[in-house]
This record gives structure tokens, C-alpha cells and sequence, in this order.
């Protein structure tokens, strides 16, 4: 007997009506993008034959040329603005027509990458794939104004905080790979501790300060509306995710808001709390592609990266830290110092792909994306060291930066923090 074909995969079940404006409109800045670079290109070499340039700038043609250039520009414009006017009066139509797909976690980990690399741009241009800031519980968006019934909520909120290029769905334990054991953070602390986890989701190409600013207020507003008084507030953050529960904390005690003083704990997870090499390397490539006329016009490549990649060069977490400087020219550390907040217990988990810690390992893998020292707070001028306690730090070997969300140890290491001290016994009882 033949066995019955397997049923076609589905990818409409990813798609949503507002996807065809946005596709659109990146065609656009693509096309756009790849004729000013191939114009730079053609300037350049052009320039370096000796050829007069007058009556031109180094980047743009003259003449005929010229003329093509632009027309190129214009037709892109406006076939763009009209595809995207078009696909705008269609989306009510096919939103009344087509029932919204749930999500998938293929598309949000495709959407969360590509805010990550490019989500400024997004938002700046109101592009329908950039990620809006939502904190979520059990898969339900929080609304301050119309919060969903939520039936067991506790006192102890657990706040969970992915970082660059991620999505809250990435803190679940995934299937395991390899045979590894892997655990859910979130689930063995609400089980052990009563803890009641929300988590943000946020565009992570956006600056830091940026990001900071809106959880300071948008976790105001959900805790005034938490269907129970609030005992305490704990953080879990991952990568980048702890730049801005520093930065958030730093907003919200200045602007005066209440939710600091529910926080009790913070625990970091692989924060690059001075930096990552990655980035620093990013840069590094701006600078080569700069040196020659040739590869100059390639230089635009390297500066798509976001605000938020280009602030894991040091750590901003401030607006101080980026306002009135140019992210991609290559200038020393020269961000505000900010200690960790008062009156909160911080503890600090960092990961290291080595099977045993030497200052060889340290420096040089880390956990491949964040070295220990920064991890850790670690920094040669005493103003950024952020002195975590002894006690409150802990290393995690031969694990990579992303297995911090799932690793067994993480959890246990999280629950000997977290668990509340037993008073001590009085003699004779």
C-alpha cells in the first residue's frame, strides 16, 4: 500500500497582512541602498584613474551617468511609495477577509533577529516589522488599561529580559541537542518559589537608553495595575537585557517612580556590562573599509548595524553615553559611570566555553560573545567596576553565551540565590 504523501508545509501561517507594506518599503531602502553604494563605487574608481570629477561630489556622478543614478533613486521612490499606499488600503480588507495567525516561533525569531540588526531603521521609518516594547504573561500582551484576568498571580513578580537579536519565547527550554538536559528558569522558580514570571519583548536594535526609558514607564504602569499588592520584583536579564534593567532602574529612580522600591533582586545573565570584542571588532572592520577609495562606498555595509549592536561596544546604558556622538567613528570609552542600584541584591552568572578558568581562557573565549571580566563588572578604572559581591557571582564551564537560558546549573545556581534565608532557630526550641 503507498504511503500517503506528507501534507505541504504551510509558510502563509507565518505571514500577516501588514507583512506586504513592510516588505515593500525594505525593498525600497534595499534598492536605494545598493545604488548609492555601486554609485560610490563607480566615483571611486572613476577618481582613481585620474578622470576630472568637477561639476561632482567623490560620491555622486555627473553627467549621463549622473542622470541614471538619480532616475534609479526617483523610480524606486515612487514605485515604492505607491506599492506601500496600495498594500495600506488592501490590509483592512484582508484582515476582515483572513484570520490573524498565532504566533509562531519561527517568525518571531526571524522578526527579533532582524530588529536586532536593523531595528532602528524600523522604527524610525515605522516600518510594520519593528517590535514594539510588551511585557507578557503566559503569552497574554499586559495592557495597564485592560489587564487579562490572571488567575494564581502572586505577589512575587519574576521579570525575564532576552537580549540582542532574541525573543521572550527563547527562555523556554527548548527540545534538547546533543543529549544535553536543559531547564526553564522561569517555570522552576514559580514551582519552588512562588514567583509569577512576566517577560518583556522589546526591539533590541534600538539604543539601550532608548529601551531603558520605556520599561521604567511601561512597568510602572502594569505593576499599579497587578491584580495583587506586590511583595517583591526579581530580574532575570540576559545580554543586553541587563544594560537595560540598569538603565531602566537609573530612569525610573530619577524620574521618582515606585517600582524601584519593589525591587528586590537582580540576577545577570552573560551581561557585557563593559563591552563585547564583537562589536569593537565591527568597528574595527568600519575603519579598514574607510582606508582605501575602493572599499569605502562597502563601508555603508558595516554601518547598518543598529544602536543597540553599536552600544554593546562599551555598555551604554545611558542617553549621555551616545547623544551628540557619531556611533561609528572610532572614539575611547567615554561613557558615564553608573554603579549598580542601591538596596538591590545583584548577583552575576557568567559563562565560559573552557573546562577550567585560566586568564588565557578568560580573555580570550569567554563564553564567545562576552569576556568574564566583563561579565563579572570587572574594569581597570574603578569608576566602572561594579564590585559585585564575592558571593554573588558564579562560572558556569564549557558553556556557550546562548546555554546560559537553559543551562540546569543556571537554575540552581537562581535558586540558591533567590531562596529566602531561614531565620535562625532560637536555642532550646
Amino acid at each position: 500500500m503507498p504511503k500517503k504523501p506528507k501534507a505541504a508545509a504551510k509558510p502563509l501561517r507565518h505571514l500577516r497582512p501588514s507583512d506586504l507594506r513592510a516588505v515593500t518599503q525594505l525593498a525600497t531602502q534595499a534598492t536605494r541602498g545598493v545604488t548609492t553604494m555601486s554609485e560610490g563605487v563607480h566615483q571611486a574608481v572613476w577618481s582613481s584613474m585620474g578622470a576630472s570629477s568637477h561639476g561632482a561630489s567623490k560620491a555622486r556622478a555627473r553627467g549621463i551617468t549622473g542622470f541614471v543614478y538619480r532616475a534609479v533613486h526617483g523610480v524606486t521612490e515612487l514605485v515604492g511609495r505607491g506599492l506601500q499606499a496600495a498594500f495600506t488600503k488592501m490590509e483592512p480588507l484582508l484582515e476582515n477577509l483572513v484570520d490573524e495567525p498565532p504566533e509562531t516561533y519561527g517568525r518571531e525569531a526571524v522578526l527579533a533577529a532582524l530588529n536586532g540588526v536593523m531595528g532602528d531603521q524600523l522604527a524610525q521609518n515605522h516600518n510594520p516589522l519593528a517590535t514594539p516594547m510588551t511585557l507578557r504573561w503566559q503569552g497574554n500582551v499586559l495592557n495597564p488599561h485592560a489587564m487579562p484576568p490572571m488567575p494564581g498571580a502572586t505577589g512575587k513578580v519574576l521579570l525575564l529580559i532576552h537580549g540582542l537579536c532574541m525573543n521572550d519565547l527563547q527562555w523556554r527550554a527548548m527540545p534538547q541537542e546533543g543529549g544535553k538536559p536543559q531547564s526553564d528558569h522561569a517555570a522552576v522558580l514559580a514551582a519552588e518559589l512562588g514567583y509569577t514570571p512576566i517577560y518583556l519583548r522589546y526591539n533590541s536594535g534600538l539604543h539601550t537608553s532608548q529601551n531603558g526609558r520605556k520599561l521604567a514607564a511601561l512597568l510602572e504602569q502594569v505593576l499599579q495595575h497587578w491584580p495583587v499588592p506586590v511583595e517583591e520584583l526579581t530580574a532575570v536579564v540576559h545580554s543586553m537585557g541587563g544594560l537595560i534593567i540598569r538603565s531602566a532602574t537609573h530612569y525610573a529612580q530619577q524620574d521618582n517612580l515606585h517600582w524601584p522600591t519593589q525591587l528586590k533582586n537582580i540576577v545577570f545573565l552573560g551581561t557585557p556590562h563593559h563591552g563585547s570584542p564583537l562589536e569593537k571588532a565591527g568597528n574595527w572592520v568600519d575603519v579598514i573599509l574607510a582606508t582605501t577609495p575602493f572599499s569605502k562606498p562597502l563601508a555603508k555595509l558595516g554601518q547598518l548595524r543598529s544602536a543597540g549592536i553599536t552600544d554593546l561596544r562599551y555598555g551604554h546604558v545611558l542617553d549621555a553615553d551616545w547623544q551628540g556622538r557619531d556611533r561609528f567613528t572610532r572614539t575611547p570609552d567615554s561613557r558615564q559611570s553608573l554603579p549598580l542600584p542601591e538596596g538591590v541584591a545583584c548577583y552575576t552568572v557568567v559563562a565560559t566555553a573552557a573546562s577550567k578558568r585560566s586568564p588565557l581562557a578568560d580573555r580570550l573565549i569567554g563564553d564567545g560573545l562576552v569576556p568574564l571580566a566583563s561579565g563579572l563588572g570587572e574594569h581597570s578604572d574603578p569608576r566602572h567596576n561594579l564590585q559585585f559581591a564575592k558571593t554573588a557571582q558564579a562560572t558556569v564551564y564549557r558553556t556557550p553565551h546562548m546555554a546560559l537560558l537553559n543551562s540546569p546549573e543556571v537554575t540552581a545556581q537562581l535558586l540558591q540565590w533567590l531562596t529566602p534565608a531561614k531565620p535562625a532557630q532560637r536555642a532550646g526550641s
